[in-house]
C-alpha cells in the first residue's frame, strides 16, 4: 500500500513535470512561429513596396512622354497655322470654271466680279473683329481670337456678272450699333464691282454652340447649305479680303486661322506632373532602391 501510495505521487510528479515542460515548449514555439511568421511578412510586405515602386514609376514617365508629345504638337500646329495665313497671301485666282473645285481652295484668294444684293443681307455671329486673321492671338498660353468687341459678319448673295447664279460673300464685320444697314449707307455699294476673296467651305456645329434657326437671318455658324437656300444661291462662300473695308463698316479680312492652340498650358502641365510624381516617387523609393543596387 505504503509503495503504491509512493509510486502514485511520483507518477502525479512526473505528469506535473511534463505538462509545465509541454506549456512552456509550446510558448515558446508559438512564440517563435509568431515572430517567424511577422518577420516573413514584413520581408514580403518591403518586396511588394518594391514591386508596386517599379510600378508607380509609370506615372513620371508617361507624364513625361506626353508633354513631349504636346511640344510637337505645338510646332505642327505653328506650322499648320503659318501654312494657312501663307495661302491667304497668294495672289488671287479666277473664279474656276467647275465650281467644285473650289473645294480644294478654301483658304485661297479668288476674283469675283458681280453685284451685291443688300436686301438678303444675313448675319453670323456674334463674333470679334480679327486682325489678321487671329493668329496673332494663337500662340499664347490660351487662344485667342482678336478685339473683345461683339459684332457681326455681314453676308450678302453676289450676283456673278459671268455666271448665272448667286454666291455668298462675307463683307466683313460690323459693331452691333451698326449692324442696321441704315447706319452704314456708305457701306450699300451698289453696282457692279471687282473683289477678291478667301474661299470658304461649311462648317460643322462647333461644340457649345447653339443651333442654327431655320428661315432666320441671324446664324451661328457656317451652314452654306441652309444659308443659301435662304437667299437663293450656291452654298459657295467667299471672305472678302481686308483691302475690301468700308470705313463704317463691314471691315474685310474675318478670314479666321487661329486654330485653338493651348498646347503651352499643356506643356506646362504635364512636365509639372513628370517632375512632382519623380520627386515623390524618389522621396518614397531611393532607398530601396539603393539596397537593391548594393
Amino acid at each position: 500500500m505504503i509503495c503504491g501510495k509512493y509510486f502514485s505521487n511520483f507518477l502525479v510528479k512526473q505528469n506535473f513535470t511534463s505538462s509545465k515542460l509541454y506549456l512552456a515548449n509550446l510558448t515558446r514555439n508559438s512564440s517563435m512561429t509568431a515572430k517567424s511568421v511577422e518577420l516573413n511578412s514584413f520581408s514580403r510586405r518591403k518586396k511588394n513596396n518594391t514591386d508596386i515602386g517599379w510600378i508607380l514609376l509609370v506615372l513620371p514617365i508617361s507624364a513625361f512622354g506626353l508633354g513631349t508629345w504636346q511640344v510637337r504638337r505645338k510646332i505642327w500646329k505653328e506650322n499648320l497655322i503659318q501654312e494657312l495665313k501663307s495661302k491667304t497671301k497668294f495672289p488671287a485666282l479666277d473664279f474656276p470654271e467647275n465650281e467644285k473645285e473650289l473645294t480644294n481652295l478654301e483658304y485661297r484668294r479668288i476674283k469675283v466680279v458681280g453685284e451685291f444684293d443688300h436686301s438678303k443681307e444675313l448675319y453670323l455671329g456674334p463674333r470679334s473683329c480679327l486682325t489678321d486673321g487671329g493668329a496673332e492671338n494663337s500662340n499664347g498660353l490660351f487662344s485667342g481670337s482678336g478685339s473683345t468687341n461683339s459684332g457681326y459678319y455681314v453676308i450678302t448673295p453676289f450676283k456673278l456678272s459671268n455666271r448665272p447664279y448667286s454666291i455668298l460673300v462675307n463683307r466683313g464685320w460690323v459693331s452691333m450699333k451698326n449692324k442696321n444697314p441704315a447706319s452704314r449707307l456708305s457701306g450699300q455699294v451698289a453696282g457692279e464691282i471687282e473683289l477678291e476673296g478667301v474661299v470658304r467651305l461649311t462648317e460643322s456645329r462647333p461644340q457649345f454652340v447653339t443651333k442654327n434657326v431655320a428661315d432666320s437671318r441671324f446664324w451661328a455658324y457656317r451652314d452654306l447649305e441652309a444659308m443659301s437656300k435662304i437667299v437663293d444661291s450656291e452654298p459657295i462662300m467667299i471672305d472678302a479680303v481686308v483691302e475690301c473695308s468700308i470705313p463704317g463698316g463691314p471691315i474685310g479680312g474675318q478670314t479666321n486661322i487661329s486654330l485653338r492652340n493651348e498646347h503651352v498650358s499643356y506643356i506646362i502641365t504635364w512636365y509639372g506632373l513628370a517632375v512632382a510624381t519623380g520627386y515623390m516617387w524618389y522621396a518614397k523609393y531611393s532607398h530601396a532602391l539603393r539596397s537593391i543596387i548594393k
